[in-house]
């Protein structure tokens, strides 16, 4: 299992940017894909990037806005988002893929999770 731990949520406003990072311990961090989800309250969790060691992907939200990256050598995932809007408010956690059953959109492929940091963004 690993845990991770995240940080760098806080309160904006519209058109502002914000730098989550994630810090992993307890397994081979570069052996694992990572992703950063959102949950709004009363939504269901949606993944806003995702990131393996070539690669990254994002939700149709994130695109254009936001960034996912990895230091593998600091065991931790960062998320730069820019223009942040209102709709952005949520719960942000950061998950470690451990099944490769099914599609990264989906949260029940990640075993490891956080235990978020809160977004919100308003005037």
């Amino acid at each position: 299992q690993v845990r991770l731990v995240e940080s760098g949520g806080g309160s904006v406003q519209p058109g502002g940017s914000l730098m989550l990072s994630c810090v992993g311990s307890g397994r081979i961090f570069s052996g694992y894909d990572m992703a950063w989800f959102r949950q709004g309250t009363g939504k269901e969790r949606e993944l806003v990037a995702a990131i393996d060691n070539s690669r990254s992907y994002y939700g149709g939200h994130a695109q254009g806005r936001f960034i996912i990256s990895r230091d593998n050598s600091k065991s931790t995932v960062y998320l730069q988002m820019n223009n942040l809007q209102p709709e952005d408010t949520a719960l942000y956690l950061c998950a470690c893929r451990t099944s490769y059953q099914g599609g990264r959109h989906n949260p029940g492929e990640y075993g490891d999770w956080g235990q978020g940091t809160q977004v919100t963004v308003s005037s």
